[in-house]
């Protein structure tokens, strides 16, 4: 999982700001050869990531407050 947690972090620093990411692209990163099966992993990190503050989750412009169904993470937004 901290792979899931790293590699998450390590993706969306290296987009701009703002960007989103799709949960299957962490796994990809992590396991480009059998990626579906890294997603429970995935999941649980951002629900981790989530809870600690570090990532913010959204779905067609729309705010998550938790993960459920299809979902994009993104950094906080900076005050």
């Amino acid at each position: 999982m901290n792979d899931a947690r790293a590699a998450t972090l390590d993706l969306l620093m290296r987009r701009a700001a703002g960007a989103t990411i799709c949960p299957s692209e962490v796994a990809r990163a992590l396991s480009p050869e059998d990626w579906r099966s890294a997603m429970p992993s995935v999941h649980s990190a951002i629900d981790g990531l989530v809870r600690d503050g570090a990532v913010r989750l959204s779905w067609k412009g729309e705010r998550l407050t938790t993960r459920s169904g299809p979902y994009r993470i993104g950094l906080p937004d900076r005050d």
